[in-house]
């Protein structure tokens, strides 16, 4: 099935290709990239394409005609300028670790690799700021912080790979979010290029800039407005002493109505996730945390800050807790016992592996007072459409990570598996949240967000994509839906009980 662009009436290239035609797109797109980058910075072999072919979101595949690899900006900006000439599609892609198949590569277009662009450019002490290439991993900005007293904050669970390119792409988050605020929060600038290879730049130094306030306009676009290759992120002094506390609940709602206690009593802790019983469980196996594999659900509460400030808040979160429902308590007593408390959580989805072949991962924000409705919400739905479901939740923000399992083998489970995930995200909407939180709309979300934002809305959204962007050639086919698109999925909308979505695209 052809790839489908929301600017397809406005943009001249293909959305698909037969054979022969692509063979003769790639000889000319060959013909204008090999005297622009040096032979290992180029990739249009089948065999080599396939290592692009798509993100974290691994059911939705789809091979690109060629991937560059710059080591520079200046190649980053003759690749664009050439595939702007000849109007072909270009999709960034830093680490390939996202969830909503935000870098998935287009059919007739260049998969834009920002893997060599790994350099730490400055760490300023004075200004708590570090400028970084857009390849740096985001546990790499910490770790070169550390020796100054800081740390960047945001942590996504895959913050061992994934990029500041990406994280700034997607507006990525992380169990200290809560706190700390987000990637939209922890960036003071950023440096890229427009579809056309025109350097450009948002935010400033400072801690503010003039005119208007585009860098949030950047930051969560998923590469559908500019290319990022360099960023300035704030830093944070690192606490004197972090201590976490595992909270037990004897069902999942006491564990949501607790989290929205502990928020309503005042008390905002460094990091407030939750694990249902099977996601614990599959931690526990998995990295042996120390969970207790008796409760329905665990709440993993963090405070930092001085000593004095740390047992004060856990006090009051502990008494909290009680209150709520929750019948037992373990507080790290050191850094060692706080690290592995965590690394159940940040590994939840790796050993979500080993409970299913596959599991689509979904991701959207409630309000946390409705939590605990969303909790139940989600157990109805496993047996609406016969699978299974983990739950590991940025609680705190009310940013849900529902892992729903099934084995993409098999294509009733994998239709069963996106009619799932797409009642999470309209219940979502329903209950006055959102359909995106930290993983970006994508691909996966195209149908949704015809149910969150009106034609107007959408339209509104074309318009900024069109000011930064005429061709169309930045990442086309994502994000924005087309009108035709929604008005299919009101056509096909979902009868409680039937299945009867309309299915993803299949590339």
């Amino acid at each position: 099935m052809p790839v489908e662009t929301p600017l397809s009436a406005h943009a001249p290239f293909p959305t698909g290709l037969d054979p022969a035609e692509r063979a003769r797109a790639g000889a000319a797109l060959r013909a204008r990239l090999e005297p622009l980058l040096p032979a290992d910075a180029l990739r249009f072999d089948d065999e080599e394409l396939a290592a692009y072919e798509c993100d974290g979101l691994t059911a939705y595949r789809q091979r690109p005609l060629a991937v560059a690899i710059p080591s520079d900006e200046t190649e980053v900006a003759a690749v664009l300028r050439a595939c702007h000439a000849l109007r072909v599609p270009v999709v960034a892609r830093g680490a390939g670790t996202g969830l909503s198949g935000g870098a998935l590569p287009h059919p007739a277009g260049v998969t834009l690799s920002l893997a060599r662009f790994t350099k730490i450019l400055a760490i300023d002490p004075v200004a708590a700021t570090a400028t970084v290439q857009a390849g740096v991993r985001n546990l790499a900005i910490s770790d070169a912080a550390a020796a100054h007293g800081y740390f960047y904050a945001p942590d996504p669970s895959s913050q061992l790979a994934c990029t500041i390119g990406g994280n700034v792409a997607e507006n990525s988050g992380g169990v200290h979010c809560l706190k700390y605020g987000l990637t939209l929060h922890n960036v003071r600038r950023v440096r890229g290029f427009t579809a056309a290879g025109e350097p450009v730049e948002f935010g400033s130094l400072a801690h503010d800039a003039p005119g208007l306030d585009l860098l949030a306009l950047v930051v969560g676009s998923e590469g559908m407005l500019a290319v990022i290759t360099e960023v300035t992120v704030k830093l944070t002094p690192k606490p004197v002493t972090a201590r976490c506390t595992l909270a037990s609940f004897p069902d999942i709602e006491s564990a949501g109505r607790a989290v929205a206690a502990v928020i309503a009593a005042g008390i905002v802790p460094a990091g407030l996730e939750l694990m249902d019983r099977r996601m614990t469980a599959a931690a526990e196996a998995y990295v042996h945390a120390g969970y207790d594999l008796d409760a329905e659900a665990i709440l993993l509460c963090e405070s930092d800050g001085t000593p004095e400030e740390v047992e004060e808040e856990i006090a009051r979160a502990t008494a909290v807790f009680a209150a709520s429902g929750a019948t037992r308590f373990e507080t790290s007593r050191d850094e060692v016992q706080r690290l592995r408390f965590w690394s159940g959580r940040k590994n939840a989805f790796p050993a979500s592996g080993g409970l299913s072949p596959d599991y689509l991962c979904m991701d959207s924000t409630i309000p946390r007072k409705r939590l605990a409705e969303m909790l139940l919400a989600i157990q109805a739905m496993e047996s609406t459409y016969g699978l299974a479901c983990v739950n590991v939740f940025h609680a705190g923000d009310g940013n849900l990570h529902p892992l729903i399992l099934f084995d993409a083998s098999d294509p009733d489970q994998m239709r069963r598996a996106e009619a799932f995930g797409a009642d999470v995200l309209e219940t979502s909407v329903r209950i006055g949240g959102t359909i995106t939180g930290e993983h970006g709309v994508g691909v996966e979300k195209l149908n949704s967000m015809c149910v969150q934002f009106s034609d107007a809305e959408r339209a509104q959204f074309l318009a900024v994509k069109r000011a930064f962007d005429p061709a169309g050639t930045l990442n086309p086919g994502k994000v924005i839906p087309t009108l035709a698109r929604c008005a299919e999925h009101g056509r096909m909308h979902v009868h409680r009980g039937e299945l009867r979505f309309p299915e993803l695209p299949r590339f």
